[in-house]
């Protein structure tokens, strides 16, 4: 079973997921908690408590980065376990997502938004970059 809590940081929203990421149930909650964020400028999917993420998992990561991309969101991984971690390197998605620490995460979040709101669409990548300066 995996448990959803979303927490609205001005216009972006993160959702703190516990639990597992895993064919069935589980593969629902977690399309349903990140289409529903269809007016947020960033999404953030805090992974501290999945322990468990599996091929499925990752195929609907890769399908919800893909909206996202669509429809102008930021999509951001935080607060990723040692377990996930790991999932992520062997299968070399760790080059695909953006992971972040926790550390800051609140104001690196309200940063990204500031600058979406004063500039023109670009892709995460650009506001990375703008955002590490």
């Amino acid at each position: 079973m995996l448990k959803v809590h979303a927490e609205k940081l001005g216009r972006a929203c993160v959702l703190h997921f516990e639990g597992r990421i895993v064919i069935g149930e589980a593969i629902a909650t977690l399309r349903k908690a990140v289409l529903a964020q269809t007016e947020a400028s960033a999404v953030v999917l805090d992974l501290a408590q999945v322990e468990l993420i599996d091929a499925r998992g990752l195929g609907l990561l890769l399908e919800l980065r893909a909206w996202t991309q669509l429809k102008g969101i930021e999509l951001r991984l935080v607060n990723v376990n040692k377990i996930v971690q790991h999932v992520l390197d062997i299968t070399r998605l760790d080059t695909v997502f953006e992971v972040s620490p926790q550390k800051n995460m609140r104001e690196k979040i309200l940063a990204l938004e500031k600058l979406n709101s004063q500039q023109p669409l670009r892709t995460h990548r650009s506001n990375e970059k703008e955002l590490q300066r």
